[in-house]
């Protein structure tokens, strides 16, 4: 019970915040994506994180396609510490622009859907760029839990000719593997 409430002051939070938010141009979605193969697990590499991440290490968001085409998402972290409590919320993700598949709905709790903007994937899909307009969140995730340091440079240079304070996205500590943590693709 203190975990609805604790989500629906979040998402109603959110939604004030969202109509006090500065004008920025919309962020840019990706084109197109292939949702099957954006499916499985991507690690949080870097973020601005929401009040529920900070602290978080070994933080992996999964996803699966469900049959009715929403999206199953699983998101495990450490809190404060490697050795840290483990975290795992399950929000589901509707796509709101089936044109592009970039543009969903993330909802933690019925009926509020966050806003999720696939604004970067690269060509081989193991680096992602989830936003949102407002600028207040953003997520650098990757196939796997590092990426090459010029590959992150670009990512944030990307994310600050958006509009993003590039001051306020921190790394996600991530050391693998981890006792106990399963591998979420089967």
């Amino acid at each position: 019970m203190k975990l609805i409430y604790i989500l629906s002051a979040w998402a109603g939070m959110t939604m004030l915040m969202g109509a006090c938010g500065a004008s920025l141009p919309p962020l840019t979605t990706v084109a197109q994506v292939d949702i099957p193969r954006f499916m499985g697990d991507w690690y949080v590499i870097a973020n601005i994180p929401t009040w529920i991440e900070r602290g978080a290490h070994n933080a992996v968001e999964s996803y699966r396609l469900d049959p009715d085409g929403t999206i199953a998402t699983t998101f495990t972290f450490r809190k404060g510490g490697f050795d840290g409590p483990r975290k795992t919320y399950s929000p589901r993700g509707f796509i709101l622009d089936p044109s592009s598949n970039a543009v969903w709905g993330m909802q933690f709790i019925w009926p509020v859907k966050s806003e999720y903007l696939i604004f970067y994937l690269n060509g081989e899909y193991t680096h992602t760029v989830i936003g949102r307009n407002k600028r207040d969140y953003v997520w650098i995730m990757a196939r796997t839990p590092d990426i090459p340091e010029d590959d992150y440079q670009q990512i944030v240079e990307r994310l600050a000719a958006a509009g993003y304070d590039t001051k306020r996205i921190q790394r996600v500590p991530q050391r693998w593997p981890e006792p106990g943590m399963r591998n979420q693709d089967s």
